[in-house]
């Protein structure tokens, strides 16, 4: 393997990973404080 398909393929594992964590946190369900957050903007959206 030289020294080009070297820098492609960690490039690649890199993007692989990347896009693995990313994945994961799109999915982790929101924290409760952030869920009461968007609950009180709605009711004070609603309000006006």
């Amino acid at each position: 393997m030289d020294e080009n398909e070297e820098k492609v393929a960690v490039s690649r594992q890199i993007d692989e990973n990347l896009k693995r964590v990313y994945q994961e946190k799109v999915e982790e369900e929101l924290p409760d404080r952030f869920k009461n957050l968007l609950e009180q903007l709605k009711q004070q959206s609603a309000a006006k």
